[in-house]
């Protein structure tokens, strides 16, 4: 487990989210599915948000049990290790459906857990 704060691991998959958000904004499906590049940072963005949510504490995964973290972990793997099979339908719903509700989840967790200024 990292050493650095978890809450800065929540900024880094609201910060994955808002970036895969702005790569997709001007693109449809069939846009979407033909731009290897698109894919590629879309991809790498969900590999983070994977990757920092394994460095969240289990504690706090259970205190927001509503959120989605061991699927946001399992994403991760299914990518990382079938990267020469990864099925761009499952990401195109993922990021068209799940991302948005996700980063208002996150939003929440990161609200109930910092102190104002």
């Amino acid at each position: 487990m990292s050493k650095r704060d978890w809450l800065l691991f929540v900024d880094d998959i609201i910060e994955s989210i808002q970036k895969i958000e702005t790569y997709i904004s001007p693109l449809g499906h069939d846009d979407f599915m033909a731009d290897p590049k698109t894919n590629d940072a879309v991809v790498r963005n969900l590999e983070i948000i994977g990757e920092a949510t394994k460095n969240i504490p289990e504690d706090i995964k259970k205190k927001f049990g509503g959120v989605n973290w061991k699927g946001m972990a399992g994403l991760r793997d299914r990518i990382i290790h079938h990267y020469f099979g990864i099925d761009m339908e499952l990401i195109w719903f993922i990021i068209t459906n799940e991302l948005v509700p996700l980063k208002d989840q996150l939003e929440i967790v990161k609200k109930q857990n910092t102190i104002p200024e």
